[in-house]
Formats: structure tokens, C-alpha cells, sequence
């Protein structure tokens, strides 16, 4: 249990590091917290779990990215479409 808390707490510590060398990490975060989750409850593998699920949702990420080839989810969010009132 210490070791595990350990880990988490050395990943978070040496995210910013990470997240700063990587600026192209889109979906790695959000996979890996599913990930770790996951991997907590499927026998005390959260480390591994979050590593994979960094894995698949970076991949996720760039095939979305692929399908929208302006960039950006935002530009095709209706919030930010004008009015036509």
C-alpha cells in the first residue's frame, strides 16, 4: 500500500517535468487516471494500468485528431459557434 501511494505521489511530482518534454500528451492523463483505476481494482496493478491507459488514450487522442483535421475539439464545439440571431 505505501509503495503504491509512493508511486503515485513520485508520478505526480515528475508529471510537470514529463508534461513539459511532451507538449503533443493529449489523452495520456485522462487514460492513465482511468488506467490506474482500473488497475487498482483488477489486483493492486495501478502503475501498469495507468501506464496503459496513458498508451491507448494518447492513441485514442491522435486518431481523433485525425478525423478532425482542424486541430482544435474546440472549433467544432456549438458554444462557440455565433448567433444567427
Amino acid at each position: 500500500m505505501k509503495s503504491t501511494i509512493f508511486a503515485a505521489a513520485l508520478m505526480l511530482a515528475l508529471a510537470p517535468l514529463v508534461a513539459s518534454s511532451l507538449a503533443e500528451a493529449k489523452g495520456c492523463l485522462k487514460g492513465a487516471l482511468v488506467g490506474g483505476v482500473a488497475g487498482h481494482y483488477a489486483g493492486h496493478h495501478a502503475v501498469v494500468g495507468a501506464i496503459g491507459g496513458c498508451i491507448v488514450g494518447h492513441h485514442m487522442a491522435n486518431e481523433k485528431s485525425k478525423q478532425n483535421p482542424t486541430g482544435s475539439d474546440q472549433a467544432q464545439h456549438p458554444a462557440n459557434q455565433p448567433n444567427a440571431d
